[in-house]
């Protein structure tokens, strides 16, 4: 047997874990600075360990805005990221960057160069061009008015022909917040909860335009989310609400009772509110399309 050589270096030990980076991100918008946060908080997301010290900076028109921007940027030194479309106003931002030495990106600028070099269009100006009072921006309101007339079964039955899609299950599904989601959307969505002995979705069975969704969960799940809603109202867990058994009985019943209808089901036990929209958006794409070529 070889003895050991002491000067070989022995297996690496594990490190100290590593700090969380701490960066500050200067986020610079014209309009409302809703797209601009949506982009940082998906690209900071994809680094682990890395925390953003948020700088938020909406509605800046004028120069006047944009000095004090570029003020506080000089007083907290990071990345500054904008969607600035007035051209003025950028080579401000621009050269202020340069003389503080601080990056910065335009955001869209990629997806906008190419889409126009593809296009073959000029860019618009406009500002804030996405928030416009246009037709899309009053259906997504008519939408969310729809979803709160229509939430928990509220409603005619009659009434839910006029929705999108109705999301049906058990209480605690997350019925409710999927549908306001898809709302902002455009998609007039409405939700029917699955009640023990006296709503078993029956009646929506005979919904000619609507798509209807089941939506199911893991009875594990289910318990833990309904103690913690007991727990916030300071309610009793004395019930059958949260008893493991029924909540599993509760559960099989509705998941058979899609299957049985033929309708499509979404398990969300795992997913996010925007992933289980994602989901029924592609469902009722799918849906659209088989229509469209059915009448070819």
């Amino acid at each position: 047997m070889t003895p050991a050589n002491p000067n070989r270096p022995g297996p690496a030990r594990p490190g100290p874990a590593r700090l969380a980076t701490y960066f500050h991100v200067h986020l610079v918008s014209d309009s409302t600075g809703e797209t601009l946060n949506a982009m940082a908080k998906a690209v900071t997301a994809r680094f682990d360990g890395v925390i953003p010290i948020e700088h938020i900076y909406a509605l800046v028109r004028s120069d006047k805005q944009m000095e004090r921007v570029l003020e506080e940027v000089a007083a907290a030194p990071g990345v500054v990221l904008h969607t600035i479309v007035d051209r003025d106003l950028r080579e401000q931002l621009e050269e202020g960057c340069r003389r503080l030495d601080m990056p910065q990106i335009g955001a869209l600028d990629p997806l906008v160069g190419a889409l126009s070099r593809y296009l073959g269009a000029a860019l618009s100006t406009r500002v804030g061009a996405q928030h416009a009072l246009d037709h899309d921006y009053f259906e997504r309101i008519a939408a969310l008015d729809f979803a709160m007339a229509h939430d928990d079964g509220q409603g005619a039955t009659q009434d839910l022909e006029a929705a999108d899609v109705v999301l049906c299950g058990v209480s605690r599904t997350s019925k409710t917040p999927t549908c306001i989601y898809l709302a902002h959307r455009g998609i007039r969505a409405a939700n029917v909860p699955l009640v023990p002995g006296q709503e078993d979705g029956e009646r929506l069975t005979a919904l000619k335009n609507p798509l209807v969704v089941g939506l199911t969960v893991s009875p594990d799940r289910l318990v833990q989310i309904r103690r913690n809603r007991l727990d916030g109202l300071n309610a009793s867990r004395a019930s059958s609400y949260v008893d493991h058994d029924a909540v599993r009985d509760e559960t099989v019943k509705a998941r058979r009772a899609f299957e049985r209808r033929g309708w499509p089901v979404i398990d969300v036990t795992r997913r996010s509110v925007e992933e289980t929209a994602a989901a029924i958006i592609n469902l009722l794409s799918e849906r659209r399309s088989r229509r469209l070529a059915s009448h070819w």
